[in-house]
C-alpha cells in the first residue's frame, strides 16, 4: 500500500526481510538499528541472536555472523583505508522471554564494537576513563564516526544513552578526547541521549544528538562546541537518524518518522500512529504493554495491532542512495519494514 504524500509517498512493503531462525526470533525482542552499505547492502540484527545480518535491498539474506556482544543496538558504518566497517553499540543488556522479558545483563558489559562487513573483530571500545563513571554504568546505545572518508579526522562519538546521559569524543584509537552533556549550551542537559549522526549535508559537518527524553534535538559542531537545538514542538521521541538527500529524517520511537529540511524546519510525518503509544493511565484509548501487548496474566506478547502502513515503535532506520527507507521496530520478534520512495 502507498502512504505519505509527495515528495514522501511511498510503498510500504511489510515483512521484507528473510529473517532466519525464525522460532527464535519471534521470540526475541528486537531493539536494532539498520545501515546501508556503499555497495547497496542492507544491514540489521538478529531479533534474538548476537548476530548480524546482511540483505539485499530484496530482502534476500546475503550472509550472517556472531558478534560478542549481547544486544546490537544502534549501527553505523565508517571507512579504515578504503574498508568499509560496521560499528555496534551495545548496551550490554537484553530483553529475553526467559525473564519474563526483563532487562538482563550481559557478561562483558557495555561496549562499542567495530568490525568487518564479514564479522572480523577490529575496535572496541570499553567504558570511557570519565569520573562519571566511578559510580556510574556505561550503557552506549549509538555511535557516529567523523569519517576520513568523508573528509573527517576518525574521531568516533558514543552517545551513553541508557547509563550515564552524555556523549564521548574518542580518536580514532578509541581514547577519550572529550565529553559533552547538554550543558554546554542554553538547551540543558541531556536526558536520553539515544542517537547521534555526524550531518555532511552542509560545508561544516555537525554533531546532532537524539535528546530523547527531553524530545528535541541538539546540535554541536565536531569539536563539541554547542550551537542550537530544535524540535521540541515537533518531537515525541527522537531515537535515530537517516538522509535523503537534502532532508533528514527521524525514527521516533513513538510510532512515526519525522523529516527535517536542512534548516531543522519540520516537513512532515511517514507512517503517523503516534496514538498507539500513549501512555495515560485508564484511558480507554491505552495499548495495554506497548510496544506489545500484555497477555491475560500481565505478560508481555507480541502486538496484535501492527497495522500496515503505520509504525508501532521504529527504532532504527536507514536510507539508501534511492531515497528508499528502510525501518528496524522495537518489540517483540521485531518488524523490519521497507519504504519504497515513489517517483
Amino acid at each position: 500500500m502507498k502512504i505519505g504524500t509527495p515528495p514522501f509517498e511511498y510503498d510500504w512493503l511489510s515483512d521484507w526481510a528473510a529473517i532466519p531462525d525464525s522460532e527464535s526470533a519471534e521470540s526475541g525482542w528486537a531493539h536494532h538499528g539498520m545501515a546501508v552499505t556503499k555497495a547497496g547492502e542492507i544491514i540489521g540484527v538478529h531479533p534474538a541472536n548476537p548476530s548480524i545480518l546482511v540483505f539485499s535491498q530484496s530482502g534476500d539474506l546475503h550472509r550472517s555472523f556472531t558478534v560478542p556482544i549481547r544486544e546490537g543496538h544502534q549501527l553505523a558504518l565508517s571507512t579504515d583505508n578504503g574498508e568499509e566497517c560496521l560499528w555496534i553499540a551495545d548496551p550490554g543488556r537484553k530483553n529475553l522471554k526467559s525473564s519474563g522479558y526483563d532487562p538482563v545483563p550481559g557478561e562483558r558489559g557495555g561496549q562499542v564494537l567495530c568490525v568487518s562487513l564479514t564479522g572480523q573483530p577490529k575496535k572496541t571500545i570499553s567504558t570511557p576513563e570519565h569520573p562519571v563513571y566511578e559510580h556510574g554504568n556505561f550503557a552506549p546505545t549509538s555511535m557516529t564516526v567523523f569519517d576520513t572518508g568523508s573528509g573527517g579526522n576518525g574521531d568516533v562519538w558514543v552517545a551513553d544513552g541508557y547509563g550515564e546521559s552524555i556523549v564521548h569524543r574518542m580518536d580514532s584509537a578509541g581514547n577519550l578526547i572529550g565529553s559533552i552533556n547538554g550543558e554546554e549550551g542554553d538547551a540543558g542537559r541531556f536526558d536520553c541521549p539515544h542517537g547521534v549522526w555526524v550531518d555532511y549535508r552542509k560545508a561544516d559537518p555537525e554533531l546532532y544528538v537524539a535528546d530523547r527524553a527531553n524530545r528535541r534535538v541538539q546540535v554541536y559542531d565536531l569539536e563539541g562546541v554547542y550551537k542550537r537545538v530544535f524540535g521540541e514542538e515537533v518531537l515525541t521521541s527522537p531515537s535515530a537518524f537517516a538522509v535523503d538527500g537534502q532532508y533528514m529524517i527521524v525514527a521516533e520511537l513513538r510510532a512515526r518518522l519525522a523529516v527535517f529540511d536542512l534548516d531543522d524546519s519540520f516537513v512532515t510525518y511517514i507512517g503517523e500512529n503516534e496514538s498507539i503509544s500513549r501512555i495515560e493511565r485508564n484511558s480507554p484509548d491505552d495499548i495495554p504493554g506497548w510496544p506489545n501487548n500484555l497477555d491475560d496474566n500481565g505478560n508481555p506478547v507480541r502486538s496484535r495491532v501492527l497495522q500496515t502502513g503505520k509504525f508501532n515503535s521504529p527504532h532504527g532506520i536507514a536510507t539508501d542512495n534511492d531515497g528508499n527507507i528502510y525501518s528496524g521496530e522495537w518489540l517483540i520478534g521485531g518488524r523490519y519494514t521497507k519504504l519504497v520512495k515513489s517517483r
